[in-house]
């Protein structure tokens, strides 16, 4: 049983291709079935439906027509991003889609954001405009331009107003609409341990990464686990007043009937996996494959997902809409209560 109270969501990848068995062809089907999605995962009782942002390939790349799509189908489920790749926005412009969905949703966004993962494209924040300066990064801009968001969703002026329309007068300028509570409920994507620290310093949520651009041989639940405790105690230290939330994203494949066992084989779950990623050693994390009962006492024992607050499902989305609601039911009523989870109507009750 879990110490923290948790949270369950999906996390979709929102591929599309149309190749054989995908019942997701195309660019619509993709956003369709993310909104259904989300509306059988409410149903269910789950707690949050998530989108991968990914630009210049066959999967979801503008969040907030979706997310608003997702929350005008929806009255509770929190609804959220994993993670939008700050090289490519313009902060000022997704402060102000930001709060607009936020509202029209009743508050209810988890926004991740991150400097971004390993793509197809060449230098394709660059093709959308956004160069770093001289002698900076790709994080380094990444980081500079989340600053600059956060300031504008948290109220701050951002720009000088134009004397000419205010009859002389100095004044300074905050982004509208503002959503009350957003700054918040804004997520970073960190892949290393030195990342959730400076993330707590900035008084963000933890979206502990899928995978972290570090190895130290430890297993990579025990790694993560690490991470989120180092995080902790960072936030404790910068003295925010509010408590953070912390999410790790896990595939969780269970093997109830033999179409399962077609897609997913004879219920044999993976081990860790390391590799060169950017030149950098990583590690990757299993995937837990099987029988119910045998996934939650695994799940149980996952250092990470016992010390998180919030577990997110990595789901085939390109399996269809039925197939991936059949998924989250297993793992709702089979698997989650291992973890302490109980469905959102049952905690709302007590």
């Amino acid at each position: 049983m879990s110490a923290v109270d948790k949270r369950i969501g999906f996390l979709s990848f929102g591929h599309w291709q149309p190749i054989p068995g995908s019942q997701v062809r195309t660019g619509r089907d993709a956003l369709v079935q993310s909104v259904e999605l989300a509306v059988a995962a409410e149903e269910l009782g789950l707690d949050g439906a998530h989108v991968r942002v990914h630009h210049f390939a066959r999967q979801l790349a503008s969040p907030f027509p979706l997310l608003t799509a997702m929350g005008m189908r929806t009255s509770r489920i929190e609804l959220g991003t994993g993670v939008i790749d700050m090289r490519y926005e313009n902060p000022l412009h997704m402060a102000e889609e930001a709060a607009a969905a936020d509202l029209l949703i009743g508050e209810r966004l988890q926004l991740g954001i991150s400097r971004g993962s390993p793509e197809t494209a060449l230098r394709g924040s660059e093709a959308f405009g956004y160069v770093p300066p001289e002698g900076r990064s790709d994080a380094d801009l990444a980081r500079q331009k989340t600053a600059l968001f956060l300031a504008a969703i948290s109220g701050e002026t951002v720009v000088d107003a134009d004397p000419r329309m205010t009859g002389g007068a100095s004044a300074r300028l905050a982004v509208q609409p503002q959503s009350p509570g957003l700054r918040q409920r804004i997520w970073w994507g960190s892949g290393t341990r030195q990342t959730a620290v400076w993330t707590a310093r900035q008084g963000m949520n933890l979206m502990s990464s899928t995978l972290l651009s570090e190895d130290t041989g430890e297993p990579f639940d025990q790694l993560q686990a690490e991470q989120i405790a180092l995080y902790r105690a960072a936030w404790a230290e910068a003295g925010w007043a509010h408590e953070p939330r912390v999410s790790v994203s896990r595939s969780v494949l269970p093997i109830t009937s033999d179409l399962d066992r077609q897609y997913f084989g004879s219920g044999q779950g993976g081990d860790d996996q390391v590799g060169i990623l950017d030149g950098v050693r990583a590690r990757f994390g299993k995937s837990y494959v099987g029988e119910p009962d045998q996934l939650a006492e695994e799940l149980a024992k996952d250092a990470a997902v016992r010390d998180a607050d919030t577990l997110l499902l990595t789901v085939p989305n390109m399996l269809g809409v039925e197939y991936n609601a059949h998924l989250l039911e297993t793992v709702a009523r089979h698997v989650a209560p291992a973890i302490g989870w109980t469905p959102s109507a049952e905690r709302a009750a007590g």
